[in-house]
């Protein structure tokens, strides 16, 4: 028997297949049946054509299927399309019909003997696709086909609903949780579908799963690690407000968090990232701006005072934040709109770190990982110090490694700062002592290096000289002592 060569072409719709693809293949059929096919309209030819090679049939139904092409998939099916058959990506034609949100399609396939649980290679099923898409008709026809609302993808252990969730889909989460998906089942990343939730800010859906019996308290837990990011947290870091305060409404523990690491902890560095040029702090969602969430988690009965359990920096010059409250790392961040609210609200504004870094020395730059980058600019950080100072900061205490705020002023390359601190009382004697590193303030100013790189700040250098001069003391430098890269 004559075999029959691959079609040329690869035709979608099926007014191109009688135009196109009949016209080409006429011969070859005619070698099978010379007959029939001198009596067949090119219409009727389509049919006897699609049965000959299955391959090209199986092809070009995943192919009308991608182009919502519902004839044309009824046809081929009928001409004994295969349904499952994946291509090498383990791409499904039901696969595609979800993913597109054609029901009818899907339905068409799921009749035909489509497996409702069909998955690609890392193990995402078509019920993801349709669940991450928001397809709320074709996620039911697949729950009542027989779909595993339970099923874990395999790359990073997530269900349809985290997708569902994450994307914020409300009707397709109410759907799947009213199939019984498991609201507990995480991630491996530790994420639960209401963490995915609160992580993007889908206030709706966290209502609604907490509705359905979601924890209010609920905590990231990667496996393998002991730290535990409640969601209260986690809205806080993503600067979803308004959701933090809805869970604060629903009971949520406004004093959890990592390691003490709270909400209130969390505020300033979400205010002020310092990251990169001082990038903007993110977007976030909802009308309530971080102010208002201060208040409002005081409000709920959150520790004002709280100090953070654990915490070492990282980094030469990084701050040790083991103790910290949440006024201290607003000092860190030159945030006085947030040091005076919280003062307003009751906060100590002398609580130093267990090594004795007080919120006047973090303002003025004591644990300063890099000037160019760390939170605060210069005028942000002597209006800190002024009113830390004005609050009953101390000029001249000295921490446990050495430091005093002139250090600081030096480390941050903040010269109006020095000013500003020896104007106002700051001894040479004290700060001209050598550091745990062996540095003074002005060997600071003059220069260290700060992993291959040698950081100076002139400006702040000479204003130390200055004042030095005026008490008699030299203003020489010894050569740079300590453990260049070191954590303090």
């Amino acid at each position: 028997m004559t075999r029959l060569n691959p079609t040329p072409a690869q035709p979608y719709r099926c007014a191109h297949y009688r135009t196109t693809t009949v016209r080409e293949w006429p011969a070859q059929a005619s070698a099978i049946l010379p007959r029939t096919a001198k009596r067949l309209s090119n219409l009727a030819l389509l049919t006897v054509v699609f049965t000959l090679p299955a391959f090209a049939a199986t092809t070009n139904l995943r192919q009308a299927v991608e182009s919502g092409d519902l004839t044309s998939a009824k046809n081929l099916i009928a001409a004994g399309a295969s349904v499952k058959d994946a291509d090498r990506y383990g791409v499904t034609p039901l696969y595609l019909a979800a993913d597109n949100g054609n029901t009818a399609l899907v339905e068409l396939l799921l009749k035909a003997g489509a497996d409702p649980n069909t998955a690609q290679g890392e193990g995402e099923t078509v019920l993801m696709a349709a669940a991450r898409a928001g397809h709320l008709a074709v996620v039911k026809a697949l729950i009542a086909a027989g779909a595993d609302v339970n099923r874990k993808e395999t790359w990073k252990g997530q269900t349809a609903l985290m997708w569902a969730a994450a994307e914020g889909h409300l009707p397709v989460v109410d759907a799947l949780v009213q199939a019984k998906a498991d609201l507990t089942v995480r991630s491996k990343g530790g994420f639960t579908a209401l963490l995915f939730a609160v992580r993007e800010g889908r206030a709706p859906v966290v209502k609604s799963l907490l509705a359905a019996g979601a924890d209010r308290n609920e905590a990231i837990t990667p496996a393998g690690r002991r730290l535990a990011t409640p969601a209260l947290v986690l809205a806080v870091t993503n600067a979803h407000y308004e959701l933090a305060s809805q869970l604060l409404d629903a009971g949520a523990d406004p004093n959890a968090g990592a390691n003490g690491w709270t909400a209130l902890h969390i505020i300033s560095n979400v205010r002020k990232p310092g990251i990169g040029s001082n990038d903007p702090a993110p977007e976030g969602s909802g009308n309530l701006d971080s102010l208002e969430i201060i208040r409002r988690l005081v409000a709920k009965g959150a520790n004002v005072n709280a100090r953070a359990a654990k915490g070492r920096g990282i980094g030469l010059t990084s701050l040790n934040t083991e103790g910290a409250t949440p006024f201290l790392l607003a000092a860190r961040t030159g945030d006085a709109e947030m040091m005076r609210l919280l003062v307003k609200l009751g906060a100590d504004p002398l609580i130093p770190t267990t090594d004795g870094s007080t919120p006047l020395m973090v303002a003025a730059g004591v644990g300063t990982r890099s000037p160019d980058e760390d939170a605060g600019s210069e005028q942000e950080a002597l209006e800190a110090v002024k009113l830390a100072l004005e609050l009953g900061g101390d000029a001249n205490a000295v921490d446990k490694n050495g430091e005093t705020a002139t250090h600081g002023a030096a480390y941050k390359w903040v010269p109006s700062v020095a000013q500003f601190l020896g104007d106002h009382g700051a001894k040479p004697q004290i700060w001209n002592q050598k550091n745990s590193h062996g540095w003074t303030a002005l060997r600071i100013a003059d220069g260290v290096h700060r992993g291959m790189n040698l950081r100076r700040s002139p400006e702040t250098a000479a204003i130390l000289r200055k004042f030095l001069t005026a008490v008699g003391m030299s203003t020489e430098v010894e050569p740079e002592t300590g453990i260049s890269g070191a954590t303090r």
